[in-house]
């Protein structure tokens, strides 16, 4: 019989074909047929591990097709790199599954040319594999279709140079169908789409099979409603495989006159508009699941981290390890000085402060410590200056990655000299969730301090670094106590480190007046008055303008006017304003984080009065060489001035300073200014409670919302 007289013979049956797909698709009783799917599965309890089998599978439809195309799956490189590592696995696989693989392909042509209906080929497949699991059912259809699909282009491909190849084409009419090839392509065109999304509703149920049970189980909600909905999508995919391959079969019994009918185009593009929808739906409840997943093993992460910062260890690796992920094969810092990759074991057995921000890190905070970096490499050989630093950048990770913050992160890595993470992905989920509740931190940089054995000597040495630079190695909190018994209430302790000017007038015992506060009006009226007083008294009087912890602009203002007038003198660089009140805040914050807040330490209640005295307009310090004579608030320090009549009959017997000091305080005495305290949610350690530095009582809290619209970032320290 020839191939004509067949597709004539075959021609009754193809009418039942069409008119009967329609029916089917169009059934609004989708809880029948579902109970008719159900009843087909009784897994027998075996395992069958379909990845190899899938991947052979798509590795033949990525490669057939009726032209060179993009392939439909991953690159070719992938593709033998995937190969490779389920080569071993192929044989065992196919020896389990072979016969009943090509049972089912046999069974999808005798069907496709008996004229039988999708629906009742779809069940007696489900049916034959009705021992099997969901995934493996899907799968082994999908490769009883790649045996005659893949059969079919195979010839296509190579007939021309093969003389079997030729022959078997000539028996399947591929010439002649190629010829036509023009009129053919819509419907190949068509049969690509529909096998993508096919591949993609398989590779879904494969997924959710491949779920690692120990950190994800049908209890979880999650999971067991994306395993309602996948018989469903088994049926659909066996489905659409069943109308491909029907496709095909019919194409090459009856020749490129088999011309597509509207009601077989319209089953196409429907089941491939059905499978696309499945997917989409499917994909959602994947990163539901995949969600629950990387949150109890973040969870198993963190504890782990806990448990390890609690072990004692040799050396340091392990720890760092933790921190910064890295393969094996991997090196996960940039060396600053060279700017290249490095390992991590350039970190074995040192002391490393590890500098721990987000990508708002301000400018004046990386000058300061790159100063003081600097410096202790000067005294490289000293034993006192052996550490390292590593920039731990943090990012929100449910934040998606731009190209913006890409550019950031490079702009600040390009700066630092000394080693950093060579990118934020290498910290992971845990890791940023142990750094926020285990050592406090919130948006401002910490600086936590391993010692060679990665034991945490310091949970914060960056007011450790602020106040004493380098001299404050090896950076522990026993070091911070003890530069802390070593201190008094000087003005060197404030000024230390970023104005020789001033200590060359200590050396020289000029009386300083060290002031700030942003109303221009009474730093006018302050400073004049003080030069008035400093010369009736005949006293050698210098001073300073330290600005304020905030208001960068208001602080520019008056600085012009200063400028303009000659009030004072003043430092030019905002970033020496910055350090002092950064100093002057981290000499707080390294007392609370000692859980040495004393109230009755007279140091810490003159540091406590002159951060509430910012808060609360102008203010001053009067100090004679380094020792301070008064603190006080800008109103009673310029009423004392102005009263100096009241007062200049005591400087013969009593002297300046302590006339001066007695009547600040009987001002003083009389106008308590209010005081206040200001702790953003950015810094890790929050006082429960504090009294207050002027009348001694415990202090009340209150939930303020600041906006404060200084030029410049807005993420900067909050002393300016």
């Amino acid at each position: 019989m020839s191939l004509r007289s067949l597709a004539a013979a075959t021609g009754a049956n193809m009418q039942l074909i069409k008119g009967d797909r329609g029916g089917m698709l169009s059934m609004s009783d989708d809880s029948v047929m579902m109970k008719q799917v159900q009843a087909t599965h009784a897994p027998d309890g075996r395992e069958v591990d379909v990845a190899p089998l899938l991947h052979l599978v798509e590795d033949i439809l990525n490669h057939a097709t009726l032209q060179v195309e993009p392939p439909l799956l991953a690159s070719q490189a992938h593709a033998e790199m995937e190969e490779k590592n389920h080569q071993i696995s192929y044989s065992i696989v196919l020896d389990a599954l072979s016969y009943v693989i090509d049972r089912i392909s046999c069974e999808i042509a005798y069907k496709a040319l008996g004229g039988a209906d999708a629906h009742g080929t779809t069940m007696t497949i489900l049916e034959t594999l009705t021992s099997f699991q969901w995934d493996a059912k899907l799968v082994m259809t999908l490769a009883a279709f790649a045996l005659h699909y893949g059969e079919f282009w195979l010839l296509a491909q190579i007939y021309s140079s093969n003389q079997l190849a030729k022959s078997m084409a000539i028996l399947k009419q591929l010439p002649t169908i190629l010829e036509h090839s023009g009129p053919l392509k819509p419907r190949f065109d068509a049969l690509n789409k529909l096998i993508k999304a096919i591949l993609e509703v398989t590779r879904g149920v494969v997924k959710f099979k491949e779920l690692p049970p120990s950190y994800i189980s049908q209890d979880v909600p999650a999971l067991s409603a994306a395993m309602a909905h996948v018989p469903a999508a088994v049926y659909w995919t066996v489905r659409a495989i069943v109308a491909c391959a029907n496709q095909i079969t019919l194409l090459t019994t009856m020749g490129h006159e088999y011309a597509l009918t509207t009601t077989e185009s319209w089953e196409l593009s429907t089941l491939e508009h059905k499978l696309t929808n499945i997917h989409e739906h499917m994909r959602k409840e994947l990163a539901t699941c995949h969600q629950h997943i990387d949150e109890k093993r973040s969870l198993e992460e963190y504890k782990m981290l806990v448990d390890l910062f609690e072990m004692i260890h040799i050396d340091n690796m392990k720890v760092l390890k933790s921190l910064i992920y890295s393969k094996d094969d991997m090196q996960p810092l940039v060396d600053g000085s060279t700017k290249r990759r490095v390992s991590i074991e350039v970190l074995r057995r040192k002391n490393v402060l590890l500098l721990i921000s987000d990508l708002n890190i301000s400018n004046d905070e990386l000058a300061i410590l790159e100063q003081i970096y600097n410096e202790s490499r000067l005294h490289a050989t000293r034993l006192d200056s052996q550490y390292e630093v590593v920039w731990i950048p943090l990012v929100d990770p449910s934040i998606q990655w731009t190209d913006a913050m890409q550019t950031k992160f490079d702009s600040l890595q390009s700066t630092m000299p000394w080693y950093t993470v060579h990118h934020p992905s290498l910290i992971r989920k845990a890791v940023v969730r142990f750094v926020r509740e285990q050592w406090h931190f919130r948006n401002k940089p910490i600086l936590v301090v391993l010692d060679p054995q990665g034991k945490v000597v310091s949970p914060n040495a960056i007011h450790m670094m602020w106040i004493w630079g380098s001299n404050a190695f090896p950076f522990t909190s026993r070091r911070e106590e003890d530069l802390w018994n070593t201190e008094a209430w000087k003005l060197e302790l404030l000024v230390d480190g970023i104005d020789p000017m001033i200590l060359n007038w200590i050396k020289e015992g000029k009386y300083i007046f060290l002031y700030g506060g942003d109303d221009v009006e009474w730093v006018r009226k302050f400073t004049n008055s003080a030069r008035a007083v400093a010369s009736a008294a005949r006293i050698p009087l210098e001073m300073v303008y330290v600005g304020k912890s905030s208001k960068r602009e208001a602080i520019r203002r008056v600085l012009a006017t200063i400028t303009v007038e000659k009030l004072s003198y003043f430092w030019q660089d905002l970033t020496m304003i910055w350090f002092f009140w950064t100093r002057l805040e981290s000499m707080l914050f390294s007392k609370i984080q000692l859980g040495k807040i004393d109230d009755h330490d007279p140091m810490m209640q003159e540091i406590k009065k002159l951060l509430s005295y910012d808060k609360e307009g102008g203010w001053a310090i009067l100090s004679n060489g380094s020792n301070i004579i008064s603190n006080g608030h800008g109103n009673t320090v310029l009423t004392t001035l102005i009263e100096y009549d009241l007062w200049k009959e005591h400087i013969p017997v009593k002297g300046f300073d302590l006339s001066f000091d007695e009547h600040h305080k009987k001002i003083h005495g009389v106008t308590y200014p209010c005081c206040r305290f200001e702790f953003p949610n950015t810094v890790g350690r929050i006082p429960e409670s504090m009294r207050c530095p002027e009348c001694h009582r415990t202090m009340e809290k209150y939930t303020t919302f600041l906006c404060c619209h200084d030029v410049g970032n807005p993420h900067e320290s909050s002393l300016l």
